[in-house]
Order: C-alpha cells, then structure tokens, then sequence
C-alpha cells in the first residue's frame, strides 16, 4: 500500500470521466501540488473527451490547473454516459494508461456517484491499480448524490479564487448549466472548510490509506 506523503510525491494520475471532472473535483488541490513541486509529473486521463470543443477546452485547463508541471494527456472518445456499454474498451485503456506510469497518489471520481460514468470510472481504477493510494474526488450537480468526505485538502483563498475563475475561462461550454457557478463551487469548498477546520477545502473518499513512513523491508 503507498503512503500519503504530499512533500514526496513525485508522480500523480488524475482521472475523470469528463472534461471538467477532475477541475471541479480536485482542481484546487492541483495547483497547489503542482506549485509545491515543481516538475511534479501528472498523468491525466479523461474517458469521454470526443467533442473537439470539449476537448480543447480540457487541454487548456489541464495545462492551467497543473502549473509548471511535467504533464501528459490521455483523452479518449467514449460517448458521454455511455461507459457501461463501452466497458471493455474502458479497461483496456486504462490497463494501458497504466503502463505509462507509477503514481504516488492518484485522484479520480468516487464509486458512491450516481453518474454512471464517474461511478463505473471509480470502479475500475481498483481493477487495474491495485497497489496504489486512491482518493475519490467531489463533483457537484443536480443528483443529490453528495457523500460525507473523511479525507480534506486544505485551500488557500487565494487558490481558491483561483480555481473558480479558471473554471469560468477553460469551460464557457458548460456556462448554462445551473450548477456551474461561483457560489456553487465556493459553497462546497467552504463547507469541507469548515469540516476540516480550515477556511476552504476540497474533500475525498480514500479507498484505503496508511499513515507515516513504511516500516523497513516493506
């Protein structure tokens, strides 16, 4: 099992569904990675980013959210809310995304959600990482499918306002949808905020985690 260690992470995979998942879900904890550790490689890898629109727009963001970052895309065409029928290509796809990379921690959607393509993405990352640290992001929308997190990233205001406003600039697709907006985002990160004891975080579901350093000889 790997270790939570922030100051010696070298290698992350972020994970989503869609284009815009892993921003809304983890993208103030990105940055502030990314700034910590300069040269930090991400693996990104998003299933249904077929749109040419939507797909520029996550490039873009992908680059904005992950600065001074050693960073590599994986951008599939599986239909958007389609994944279920597209199982087995998922898998062999992230069976070779896997081979790409040795993540110290990886961020992807969570198993609880009502979507089915963020809850089947969730349920397959076990079946091809299977020794590795794995943290569930929140993704706010109409489904009233929002968990208690136990695990917090604290947030700096300023990164926070941060996140929110490169939302707005890398996403004007999804500018219509009710819930994407600045109250929606700063809301829920002010409420893990206050859970946590801090001014503003984001929140996870670990599958599981072990805290300190490894004993010797493991």
């Amino acid at each position: 099992m790997r270790f939570l260690r922030p100051d010696s992470l070298d290698e992350i995979a972020v994970l989503g569904a869609h284009c815009d998942d892993i921003e809304i879900g983890a993208g103030g904890t990105l940055l502030s990675l990314c700034r910590a550790r300069p040269g930090l490689r991400v693996h990104a890898f998003v299933l249904a980013a077929g749109d040419p629109v939507r797909q520029a727009e996550e490039r873009g963001a992908l680059h904005a959210f992950c600065p001074g970052a050693d960073l590599h895309t994986t951008l599939l065409d599986i239909p958007d809310g389609r994944l279920p029928a597209h199982w087995n290509r998922a898998k062999d796809a992230l069976e070779a995304f896997r081979r790409t990379c040795e993540p110290d921690l990886l961020l992807t959607t969570a198993t609880h959600d009502n979507h089915q393509d963020h809850r089947g993405l969730a349920r397959l990352v076990p079946t091809v990482f299977r020794d590795h640290l794995v943290l569930g992001y929140e993704i706010l929308k109409a489904e009233p499918d929002l968990a208690q997190p136990t695990l917090f990233w604290p947030l700096a205001p300023e990164v926070v306002t941060e996140k929110i406003a490169l939302l707005h600039a890398h996403y004007p697709s999804q500018a219509g949808r009710a819930w994407f907006d600045d109250e929606s985002f700063r809301g829920l990160l002010r409420i893990r905020g206050v859970q946590s004891g801090h001014r503003y975080a984001e929140g996870f579901h670990p599958t599981r985690i072990a805290a300190g350093a490894p004993e010797s000889g493991h």
